[in-house]
């Protein structure tokens, strides 16, 4: 697991805030793992570490914000649309087609731009196996085509983002013009529809991924333009695939540890993890070093990957660097 001195670490302003209070983890069993979380207080103490629409750099409040916003995405409209309005965000629009759904969740400032991820878990509530299969697809399709900003990227992540390109386009544009900042977010499929869409809508004010999978080639990675950050918490899986070689990610790195601490350090000096975390028990049985947040049978490389995770320890760093 990366530890403390692994990198520089990625302190915030401190607002000497005495009702700044950490958010319990959860413990995550394989039947817990799998969002919506419904229970979660979405955006809770929002108004003690607002939004930055203006940030021009990286910033722990918004890497919150934008944790929240892709684990909310993984709802239904109904129950997202009240957690947002709660947030502040009093326009909240729905696009939803086959293997693409999100959230643009505004006010008169900024709109947030939240891309729902993978729905390959059984969710708590009605599952639509339509839905899961076209993401199952989606992930599959994973040949290189060209990208028309320049290189070649995911045909499956590039084909689910098609699907709603048109009215979205339309609706930011909109947006912007009326003089909002735009945002745009999303964990796992979610981060890398959010990578593909910031590059094609041309330039927005930020984008922050969450578990994100390597979306293009090379050649997309150096013609990438936008200000991208990637948060990978511990060892999570889903960021070590596509295979690298073929793939690359693209974005700032920024690393989550389990004591709350978040790092940058240049990619090259990353010293990988074991595959998973994860350790053998006497009797045969999968242990993880997670036992405090989940006891059986949870490897750290699927447990890392919980968009809710990502969320609370985010928080809870902001928290401690107050």
């Amino acid at each position: 697991m990366l530890g403390r001195a692994s990198g520089a670490m990625i302190t915030t302003e401190r607002s000497m805030n005495p009702n700044l209070r950490k958010k319990e983890v959860p413990v995550f069993t394989w039947a817990k793992l799998a969002p919506p979380y419904l229970e979660h207080a979405y955006f809770e103490d929002h108004d003690l570490q607002p939004f930055k629409a203006d940030a021009a750099s990286f910033h722990s409040a918004n890497a919150w914000w934008l944790a929240e916003a892709s684990t909310l995405a993984y709802a239904d409209e109904a129950f997202a649309v009240e957690w947002f309005k709660k947030a502040g965000m009093d326009t909240v629009r729905f696009f939803d087609k086959n293997s693409t759904q999100c959230f643009v969740a505004s006010n008169r400032e900024f709109a947030v731009v939240a891309f729902r991820g993978s729905e390959v878990w059984k969710r708590k509530g009605k599952t639509d196996i339509r839905v899961v299969a076209a993401d199952f697809m989606t992930n599959a399709d994973f040949w290189l085509t060209d990208w028309p900003r320049g290189g070649k990227v995911h045909r499956g992540f590039k084909n689910a983002l098609d699907e709603i390109w048109e009215e979205l386009f339309a609706y930011l544009t909109e947006l912007e013009r009326d003089g909002r900042k735009i945002w745009m977010t999303g964990h796992s499929l979610g981060a890398a529809l959010a990578t593909l869409a910031a590059d094609r809508y041309g330039e927005v004010q930020g984008v922050y991924t969450f578990g994100s999978p390597r979306v293009g080639n090379l050649r997309f990675k150096e013609s990438y333009s936008n200000r991208a950050y990637r948060l990978v918490n511990g060892s999570d899986i889903v960021t070590k695939i596509p295979p690298s070689g073929f793939y690359m990610h693209v974005g700032e790195l920024r690393l989550i540890d389990r004591e709350g601490g978040i790092f940058s350090q240049p990619a090259d000096k990353i010293s990988e993890p074991p595959p998973g975390g994860i350790n053998v028990g006497r009797a045969g049985s999968f242990e993880t070093k997670n036992q405090d947040k989940a006891p059986v049978l949870v490897p750290d490389a699927v447990l890392d990957h919980v968009p809710l995770l990502y969320a609370i320890l985010i928080w809870n760093h902001l928290v401690d660097a107050d």
